[in-house]
């Protein structure tokens, strides 16, 4: 009977042990879905915004500055709030030379205030004769005589010399200070020039104080940078990249503005500046840098007013989308030789499948080939996921 016992418990023991090599122990795993859905790809950097016409109140000549009483966040009209007053140091007396050269320096910006002036009205001229043509040419679409392309056309030359007008006023008010910078010095410069009469210098355009370079009573040279203004209605995004990445870029490129301390803004890309840069990297590696200017929505305007000059912000520029595409997540995928793979759970078990993918981003990839929308994958296999194992999630 001792004996019939010690052959059950044998024949028990490999009975368990055939169990436990035919049907191994199953592997806890994270299993995802394949889904059909929208995906974007896109390049992401950290940016900061920037008013896009800044000004620096310079000294136009040397003397005795007073205290700045205006800071950083005060607003300012143009040609009538005072930034600051410049009591002139005693006039140098000029040789025939020097003075010939200031009165030239006049004349220079006087021809340039002219050239300006021209090409704004020249402007002006086309932009009213691209408004009377598409008012003609939007009568005539509803009439049905032109196309609807040709009708856009003109509109869009509207646009277009709306803006370079706009950008002619920008060029005028540039070369009429300019213009006053030059008689201020053949002025300030004459010998006969009557002594100690105090110079208020006003703001060349609205906005508000970026900056003050200067505040306390101090003697300061000609030019030395006092305060800068700008008008933070008008912000611009600039980030740079990777000229790698930014050659994937164009101009138009649709992005988005997060984690600048509010709901993510709409954004596009203006302008990929034509030279690079080096910087190196927090790793300590040089990286060839390009800087992608970007504007954002006007229709978001009252949320984006809220930022100024300097602010961080995290831009992402989308390269690619589309909004239905098979998808995996990318931590379902790892290199087979060759080739992208994944473990599908087929039968509740792990079975290898090579998969072709397109376009990817940094949480799900493009499915091209050996996937469908349904299936179970698993995610971040381990050493114990292998090919045939029982797998559970």
């Amino acid at each position: 009977m001792r004996k019939r016992w010690k052959w059950v418990v044998g024949v028990a023991v490999v009975l368990v042990v055939a169990a436990l090599v035919a049907f191994p122990r199953s592997v806890e795993v994270e299993i995802a879905e394949v889904l059909v859905g929208p995906l974007e790809v896109t390049l992401d950097e950290e940016g900061e915004t920037r008013v896009r016409e800044p000004f620096v109140v310079s000294a136009p000549i040397a003397g005795r500055l007073e205290r700045i009483e205006l800071e950083a966040g005060d607003r300012v009209v143009a040609e009538e709030t005072v930034i600051a007053t410049l009591r002139p140091s005693a006039p140098v007396l000029l040789d025939a030379r020097s003075r010939e050269e200031a009165r030239a320096g006049v004349e220079a910006a006087e021809a340039g205030v002219g050239r300006v002036r021209a090409e704004r009205q020249r402007i002006a001229s086309e932009l009213a004769y691209a408004r009377a043509e598409a008012m003609r040419y939007r009568r005539l679409a509803d009439e049905g005589i032109v196309s609807q392309e040709l009708l856009d056309q003109t509109e869009l030359r509207v646009a277009t010399q709306e803006e370079a007008l706009q950008a002619a006023e920008y060029a005028l008010r540039t070369v009429e200070g300019d213009l006053r910078m030059a008689r201020a010095r053949l002025l300030e410069a004459a010998p006969t020039r009557e002594q100690g009469g105090a110079i208020a210098i006003r703001s060349p355009v609205d906005g508000v104080v970026l900056r003050r370079f200067q505040q306390s009573e101090a003697v300061v040279t000609a030019g030395t940078p006092l305060v800068e203004v700008g008008d933070t209605r008008d912000l611009e995004v600039v980030a740079d990249y990777l000229s790698s990445d930014a050659v994937q870029m164009k101009p138009g490129y649709g992005a988005l503005i997060a984690r600048w301390g509010g709901e993510p803004l709409l954004a596009r890309v203006r302008r990929i500046e034509p030279s690079g840069f080096t910087k190196i990297s927090a790793l300590g590696v040089e990286e060839q840098r390009v800087n992608v200017v970007l504007d954002f929505d006007e229709s978001q305007r009252s949320s984006w007013e809220r930022l100024g000059d300097g602010f961080r912000v995290e831009v992402r520029v989308v390269i690619w989308a589309d909004d239905q595409v098979v998808v995996v997540p990318t931590g379902a995928l790892f290199r087979s030789g060759e080739q992208w793979a994944v473990y599908r759970i087929e039968d509740g078990r792990a079975r290898l499948r090579p998969v072709e993918i397109g376009v990817r981003s940094p949480e799900r990839a493009q499915v091209l080939d050996g996937l469908e929308a349904g299936d179970r994958v698993v995610l971040y296999p381990g050493d114990q996921v292998t090919e045939g194992v029982r797998v559970h999630g």
